[in-house]
């Protein structure tokens, strides 16, 4: 199988332009995030599929897709594209440096809920997300706990976040499928959202992504690169 690896603030996804199985997937995605299957593109638009290493699919990848716009324009040198997830479709713009930025969407979020004592903001980036305003050290306890929780009947993506100061949240992130991420743009989107919508740096521990918000919709930005290693 043909693949690139590319790497977004941690985030590492093999990009394929041929069909996968679940089984394939397992077998192929070695030590990454998971695989973006190209399934169709153009100069400036491109659908894809994202598979999470153990076989199962995303509905969104803040990460994901932003790799998959920089792989296009890379090779056809368009500075928009469109990227299509299923129902869901992201425009991203190509910035000066590396970074994209890429419109997500609108942002549901929530009321506030409580289980096994663990107080979470569930917000919808057009994947399930649970945000936790607690210690980011707490995630890899919290994480494997709500994932699975009956409450989220398709299981869930978890943030741990404390705010730094008022333009900065120090995050965690537990991923569906995955387990503890560098970074997740979708996961940058839902706790810039729990924390109420205002332009704000999440920092990762695989580095920093910048949120802000136009009339209830979400705009991301952050790199991505191929990944050397």
């Amino acid at each position: 199988m043909q693949l690139s690896r590319w790497q977004a603030q941690g985030n590492v996804y093999l990009v394929a332009e041929e069909a996968l199985t679940p089984d394939r997937v397992r077998a192929n995605a070695g030590d990454s995030d998971g695989i973006l299957e190209v399934s169709a593109h153009g100069d400036d638009w491109l659908e894809i599929t994202i598979w999470n290493p153990d076989g199962s699919t995303a509905e969104m990848s803040g990460n994901g897709t932003r790799i998959a716009a920089r792989w296009l324009a890379e090779q056809t040198g368009s500075q928009t594209v469109t990227v299509r997830v299923g129902p869901r479709v992201v425009t991203a713009r190509m910035l000066d440096g590396g970074l994209v930025e890429q419109d997500m969407g609108p942002v549901v979020v929530s009321e506030p809920a409580t289980v096994e004592g663990i107080t979470f903001t569930p917000v919808d980036v057009g994947n399930p997300h649970a945000v936790v305003n607690g210690d980011p050290d707490d995630l890899l306890r919290i994480g494997p706990l709500l994932e699975t929780h009956p409450f989220f009947p398709n299981r869930t993506n978890v943030q741990v976040a404390r705010r730094q100061d008022s333009g900065t949240i120090v995050a965690r992130v537990w991923e569906r499928g995955v387990g503890e991420t560098g970074a997740s743009g979708t996961s940058a989107v839902a706790v810039a959202a729990a924390f109420g919508q205002r332009p704000v740096r999440i920092v990762f521990p695989g580095g920093p992504l910048d949120v802000r918000f136009e009339s209830g919709w979400a705009l991301l930005t952050g790199p991505a690169v191929r990944d050397e290693d």
